[in-house]
């Protein structure tokens, strides 16, 4: 984040007249707007320098004709460049981005990146505390030169799928200061009976400028690699939450970069 980015997100979340402003910024027509542009042949021109600013070896990707830049931006990489680890026992990534990983403990929220987070307030729903209280909340936030395709961590079958609207705010840290973010924001919640890991549920949570959290199935069986959906443009997280025992990884709030199709357990 440069200097001048940071004094407008200052400006947003800090001062009166930047929060009456930010109503207006975050609401869903905005979004639309920014998300038609996106969607644009005139934005195709912001392609090159994107490139070129954060960095991104596109010898990974398909090279096609581009028709808009969302249209780069959800660029399909080649298979050979994210390998799937597809022993029985494996627990992938289901992204590209930085790992988190928090105990899920009885009668406490737990912290992702500045938001005091619950188990309800994430998935909507009180019941599913005492499903997932003792198990892994595993927080994979995805950068904008990140691979923006996402896939399912494990085999199994869809139960449910629930779309949740909200305000879209940036994920940037500025904005954690002031509002719960994952908890406004537009987010979509799968829950997935695994065969190997019992009942998981993934989260996707949209940020600012997300007009569209895309998921490709609603029902029945998924199996572990396959592509679940991707985000439009902008920065985002996933969210995956498990039971008590299934995985046996370390709680670590430092974050570690993984792969998509990564064994992670």
């Amino acid at each position: 984040m440069d200097y001048r980015e940071s004094k407008v997100l200052r400006f947003l979340y800090h001062t009166v007249p930047g929060r009456v402003l930010l109503k207006v910024v975050t609401s869903p027509i905005i979004s639309k707007i920014g998300g038609a542009y996106m969607n644009s042949k005139g934005s195709v021109r912001h392609i090159n320098k994107f490139i070129e600013k954060n960095n991104i070896n596109m010898d990974e990707y398909h090279i096609e004709k581009w028709e808009s830049f969302d249209y780069f931006f959800t660029r399909r990489i080649r298979s050979e460049c994210r390998p799937i680890d597809k022993d029985e026992d494996a627990f992938i990534s289901p992204c590209d981005g930085r790992l988190s990983v928090y105990d899920i403990k009885e009668d406490t929220s737990f912290e992702i990146k500045g938001s005091h987070y619950t188990v309800e307030s994430l998935l909507m729903d009180e019941k599913y505390y005492s499903e997932f209280a003792g198990g892994k909340a595993l927080v994979f936030r995805l950068c904008v030169d990140d691979y923006h395709r996402y896939g399912y961590s494990a085999d199994g079958h869809i139960q449910s799928l629930l779309n949740v609207k909200g305000k879209l705010h940036t994920v940037r840290p500025i904005a954690l200061e002031k509002y719960p973010v994952f908890i406004q924001n537009a987010r979509s919640v799968t829950l997935i009976k695994t065969n190997n890991f019992d009942t998981i549920a993934q989260v996707e949570v949209g940020a600012l400028m997300i007009g569209k959290i895309e998921n490709h199935k609603t029902e029945g069986p998924v199996y572990k690699g396959d592509e679940k959906g991707m985000f439009h443009y902008g920065g985002s997280t996933i969210v995956i939450l498990t039971k008590k025992g299934v995985l046996n990884i370390p709680e670590h709030d430092e974050e570690v970069k993984v792969k998509y199709g990564q064994r992670i357990n």
